[in-house]
């Protein structure tokens, strides 16, 4: 393996140049700074991180563990790891990404081998199995997402109870008294996925105290089975009025399903989603919605991980445990509930 050695020596440099030049923390001249990467590329050299948090203690290198899993819809796992990713570089913070299947082993090879000063977790699970591996490291975590056990990390999430009463109020107050609820695929909530069935015993629960009948149905997470989902559950409750999306592929398929059936919102069928402003434009979703704030909880996440990383939080003040209030964005796709003969 190619040491900084070998790349001052092929550059005709000293070490301490070559190091230079590749760190950016003194001027090089141009000619040297090419030599100098010139070598790097002919030997292949990488710079062993832990080496450098040897001798800098840090790495100024965060860790961020995310997970694309088949069962949940990868565009909306990005906009978390956008907010992660700016947020750390604008703190002068690069990302190490790790995408592993086995997050434990991705995660021990990252705090054991010192390659990075701080983690992020995403794709959080009720009982994580990432957690106790994040509590023993030497260096500090952050989650989007909130455990069953938020013991030794700063835990950062949308307030997912609070999202469900919200889209059911709303409804309700427009007149709505038959509602649905579609929600991720059941697969997301037996692997752990407490952000589920959070907002969604949370709507059943605002459901029943206000007299609505309320129908919550899994979706799937992709097409061409998300959409057989929603004609499916529209099949089944001719009835309802209201439509409550917390399954971000059932929203970008809704506009089709809605089309295929002559049917808009708010006129035949109001409509709610719980997804991210970002993700509306992507789509072009003319839906109502609760913002789901990826971006927001990732900046918050970083920010308190740097504090910890830098010292400005000391070990022993307590972790963090910080909801994100949901916010309704109108689009125009929620009214009054049409009578049965306009139906």
């Amino acid at each position: 393996m190619a040491t900084i050695g070998d790349v001052a020596r092929i550059a005709g440099v000293s070490r301490s140049t070559a190091s230079y030049a590749l760190s950016g923390k003194r001027a090089i001249s141009a000619d040297v700074r090419r030599r100098v990467e010139d070598a790097v590329s002919s030997l292949g050299y990488t710079p062993n991180a832990g080496a450098r948090a040897l001798a800098t203690t840090r790495t100024m290198v965060i860790g961020l563990l995310a997970q694309f899993l088949p069962d949940e819809f990868a565009p909306a796992m990005l906009q978390y790891m956008l907010g992660v990713s700016d947020t750390a570089r604008e703190h002068g913070y690069d990302i190490l990404l790790a995408t592993d299947a086995d997050g434990t082993r991705a995660l021990r090879r990252m705090t054991d081998s010192r390659m990075v000063d701080g983690v992020v977790l995403l794709n959080v699970a009720e009982h994580d199995e990432r957690l106790p591996i994040l509590r023993s490291a030497s260096q500090p975590g952050a989650l989007v997402g909130l455990p069953a056990d938020c013991t030794g990390v700063d835990v950062f999430d949308l307030d997912f109870e609070e999202a469900g009463r919200l889209m059911v109020d709303h409804l309700h107050r427009l007149g709505h008294r038959e509602v649905l609820l579609v929600s991720q695929p059941e697969h997301v909530v037996e692997r752990g996925g407490a952000y589920v069935w959070r907002l969604q015993n949370a709507a059943l629960e605002a459901a029943r105290a206000r007299g609505m009948r309320l129908y919550a149905t899994y979706g799937s997470s992709s097409q061409p089975d998300v959409g057989r989902d929603l004609r499916g559950l529209l099949d089944a409750h001719p009835d309802a009025t209201g439509l409550l999306v917390n399954n971000e592929a059932a929203a970008a398929a809704l506009p089709t399903v809605l089309h295929e059936r002559g049917l808009s919102a708010p006129q035949d069928l109001s409509v709610v989603g719980r997804y991210s402003d970002e993700f509306a434009r992507t789509f072009s979703l003319p839906f109502t919605s609760v913002e789901s704030a990826p971006d927001r909880l990732g900046r918050m996440a970083v920010r308190q991980l740097v504090r910890r990383i830098e010292g400005e939080v000391g070990p022993d003040e307590p972790h963090v445990v910080r909801f994100v209030s949901p916010e309704l964005v109108d689009r125009g796709s929620t009214g009054a509930p049409p009578r049965r003969g306009d139906a």
